[in-house]
C-alpha cells in the first residue's frame, strides 16, 4: 500500500506530470514520460489524477516553479483530481510547506478539482512517520467542491518537534470521503476532524498508529464521531493500524456511529482475542455488512470463533494475516 506511487486515484488512472525544464534537461529523472504521451495526456486533463512531484533527495527545479510549469501547460479548469508527491528535499526545514502553498496560490485555476492526495510518498523516499506535512486546513476553505481528500504523514517528531500536520476542516459541504495516513495520528489533529462540520462525509479512514511517532489519540478526542453528531452520513468507518485495537473496540462497542455503519475497519491493528470477545458480545456489530480485521493477533482458535460467527450474521468478515507476538509489545502493520 505505501510501497509503491499510486497508479490510480479517485477511479482515474494516474499520470506523473514532467515539467519543461525536466523534458530539456540532459539527465532527466528516472521513468521520465515520453515527450509525445504526455502531450497527448494534456489534452484529456480530466481523462487522470494528475501527480506532481519533485526529487525528493535533489530536487533539480523548486516545488513552485514546477506547479507553476504545469498549471502553464493543462486546462487546470478541467482537472478532477490531483496526486501530490514529494514537494522538495525531505531534510528540508518544512518539506511539505511548498506544496500546500503552491495549491493555495492557484486554487482559483482547479475549479472542477473533486480529489486530492498530498503524500503520494513511498518508503524508499521516507518512512510513513517521517513524512512531515504543515498545516493543511487552509485548502478546505480554498477548494470548496472537494469530495475526496487523503494526507499521508502527520510530522516527523524529530526533526519538526513544534510543528505538525493541521487538520481544522471547520464547515465544508461537498466533502465526502476523508482519509489521514500516518504512522501516529496526534490527538490535535483527531480533534480538529472530530470537530468538523461536514454533513456529507460518507467515509472516514484514519490510520493511529503509534505513540513513539505522536500517536495518541484516543476514543475521546474522536468523542463527536463515535456518537454519530459529527457526520450524520457515515456509512463507513477506518480506525485503522492502531496499537491499541482493544481499547477502540470497547469504544466502539457502545458508540452510536456503529449502528449507521455499512462497514468497519480495524485492519492493520493488534486485535487480540480480548478485543475479539468484545466484538463476539456486542449484537450491534454483526449488522455490519463488512467488517475488516485483517493483520491482528487473535489466537487461531479465537480467529476461527469469529470467521464463524460473523459470516452466520451475514457481515463480510476479514480475518485473515493472523500475528505472531514477539516479545510484550504488539506491533500494528505500519510502523517503523
Amino acid at each position: 500500500m505505501i510501497n509503491a506511487h499510486l497508479s490510480e486515484f479517485a477511479g482515474l488512472p494516474v499520470f506523473e506530470y514532467t515539467s519543461t525544464k525536466e523534458m530539456s534537461s540532459k539527465e532527466p529523472r528516472y521513468g521520465s514520460v515520453d515527450p509525445l504521451a504526455q502531450l497527448a495526456a494534456l489534452r484529456a486533463p480530466d481523462a487522470y489524477a494528475w501527480r506532481l512531484g519533485v526529487d525528493s533527495y535533489e530536487p533539480e527545479e523548486e516545488f513552485a516553479e514546477y506547479f507553476g510549469d504545469f498549471v502553464k501547460a493543462a486546462d487546470t479548469t478541467a482537472v478532477r483530481a490531483m496526486v501530490i508527491g514529494p514537494a522538495g528535499s525531505s531534510e528540508s526545514e518544512e518539506p511539505g510547506t511548498p506544496a500546500r502553498d503552491a495549491l493555495l496560490e492557484h486554487a482559483a485555476a482547479f475549479p472542477a478539482l473533486r480529489a486530492l492526495f498530498i503524500g503520494d510518498i513511498v518508503v524508499e523516499e521516507s518512512e510513513i512517520s517521517w513524512i512531515h506535512q504543515p498545516d493543511l486546513s487552509p485548502l478546505f476553505a480554498a477548494f470548496p467542491n472537494l469530495a475526496e481528500f487523503t494526507v499521508r504523514g502527520t510530522g516527523d517528531p524529530y526533526m519538526h518537534e513544534t510543528s505538525q500536520l493541521g487538520l481544522d476542516i471547520g464547515r465544508h459541504d461537498a466533502l465526502r470521503s476523508l482519509t489521514v495516513q500516518s504512522g501516529g495520528l496526534p490527538a490535535p489533529v483527531a480533534r480538529g476532524i472530530d470537530s468538523a462540520e461536514a454533513p456529507g462525509l460518507e467515509r472516514l479512514e484514519l490510520w493511529l498508529g503509534v505513540e513513539d511517532y505522536r500517536g495518541d489519540t484516543t476514543p475521546e478526542d474522536l468523542a463527536r464521531t463515535l456518537s454519530g453528531e459529527a457526520f450524520p452520513n457515515l456509512n463507513h468507518l477506518g480506525l485503522r493500524n492502531a496499537e491499541e485495537s482493544d481499547v477502540w473496540v470497547r469504544a466502539l462497542a457502545d458508540a452510536p456511529v456503529v449502528g449507521r455503519l455499512r462497514s468497519l475497519d480495524l485492519s492493520m491493528g493488534t486485535l487480540t482475542d480480548e478485543g475479539a470477545r468484545v466484538l463476539l458480545d456486542a449484537p450491534v456489530f454483526r449488522e455490519l455488512g463488512r467488517l475488516d480485521l485483517e493483520h491482528h493477533y487473535m489466537s487461531e482458535e479465537m480467529e476461527g470463533r469469529v470467521r464463524n460467527a460473523f459470516t452466520e450474521a451475514g457481515v463480510d468478515v476479514r480475518v485473515g494475516d493472523r500475528q505472531v507476538p514477539n516479545g510484550d509489545r504488539l506491533y500494528p502493520s505500519v510502523t517503523e
